[in-house]
């Protein structure tokens, strides 16, 4: 119930308030979600994707301390393998995309879904091979929450884990 509800909260914010979207770099959406698409993921940020992501900034008021983005990857491109000291909620918006921790199957996520990372869990999440992927992604514990990149998803376990959850 809880989650239904923060999805329309969401939406509707989204279509009420078009968060943010006059003071972007790039506010095209080309179709694939209600928000900005943003612009390509910095170098700094990119080295640890493989494939093309951008990133779209939607909250910049310091005071909330409640980051959020929308991420956008292109067909096939997913981050390595990391974790967050504070975790993470990601709320799918359009695509088909997947998300998987380390030792478990992976888990195939369409437009509704999300997803509770707790504090420290590694995993990897990115679009399916065939189709565009955008999800919110809300830092929690903003003040000690860290990334910890580590390997990257290499081709196979890509393959088995898209393969084996379509």
């Amino acid at each position: 119930m809880k989650t239904h509800l923060l999805i329309v909260v969401l939406i509707t914010i989204s279509i009420v308030f078009p968060v943010n979207a006059q003071d972007m770099k790039n506010n095209e959406t080309n179709g694939i979600s209600a928000f900005p698409k943003g612009e390509k993921l910095p170098v700094q940020v990119a080295q640890y994707f493989i494939g093309t992501a951008y990133l779209a900034p939607l909250t910049q008021n310091q005071q909330l301390n409640c980051p959020i983005s929308n991420v956008t990857f292109e067909p096939g491109c997913r981050n390595n393998w990391h974790s967050h000291t504070g975790g993470q909620i990601l709320v799918v918006l359009s695509g088909r995309g997947y998300y998987q921790e380390k030792g478990a199957d992976a888990r195939l996520l369409q437009v509704g879904d999300v997803v509770e990372i707790a504090p420290d869990v590694i995993h990897w999440h990115g679009a399916a091979p065939d189709s565009w992927f955008s999800h919110l992604a809300i830092t929690t514990n903003v003040h000690t929450n860290q990334n910890t990149w580590l390997e990257p998803v290499d081709d196979e376990q890509y393959n088995t884990a898209t393969r084996n959850n379509p």
